[in-house]
């Protein structure tokens, strides 16, 4: 019995660290952009606290440190910056938390049945897309998907935007265009 017990605990200690591993790699590869709205605190300074949609500009306006260029960072790099902008002249030792409250649409265009913008959520497939767009219409090809990836996470320069064709379980990204070509029979 106490075998059985302390290997269910084993058990759930490796899935809670293997969750956190996770979920802190998705705060650190995860780049902002134009659109996302996320959450600041600093931690018992309740006047710092704000919940701000990123402009076109990539830039949010932060109390005490002006306008902040926030585009291609990752909550984690925010968090960062935050800290050394606020560390020695405004606070001692700042405890800065960035989130993602929400990202920014996905978008879904050509042979599907509802083309259109459409909120975006982590994990999200080319299949699920075109499913959350009402599927594929009579017409659609199957085999031509292509996604442009978004530019306004800072990641690209404009001149480098390209169409890539992808499989109906690759991961797309906030922002992505998903476009369904028309099939030829």
């Amino acid at each position: 019995m106490v075998r059985l017990l302390s290997g269910l605990l084993l058990l759930v200690f490796s899935q809670l660290s293997l969750s956190e591993a996770g979920s802190n790699s998705e705060s650190t590869h995860y780049k902002m952009g134009a659109g996302d709205l996320i959450h600041i605190a600093i931690y018992d300074e309740p006047d710092l606290t704000l919940e701000v949609r990123i402009g076109l500009s990539g830039q949010i306006a932060f109390p005490l440190l002006g306008d902040i260029e926030v585009s291609g960072l990752s909550p984690k790099g925010l968090e960062k910056k935050l800290t050394q902008g606020l560390k020695g002249p405004y606070l001692i030792d700042p405890s800065v938390t960035v989130s993602v409250v929400e990202y920014r649409p996905f978008y879904v265009s050509g042979e599907v049945e509802k083309p259109g913008s459409y909120p975006f959520h982590p994990g999200l497939t080319v299949d699920k897309a075109i499913t959350i767009s009402g599927g594929f219409t009579e017409r659609a090809s199957k085999d031509s998907i292509y996604v442009v990836q978004d530019q306004s996470a800072g990641v690209d320069k404009m001149e480098n935007i390209e169409k890539k064709q992808v499989k109906l379980f690759d991961v797309i990204q906030p922002g992505d265009v998903v476009t369904v070509e028309q099939s030829f029979f």
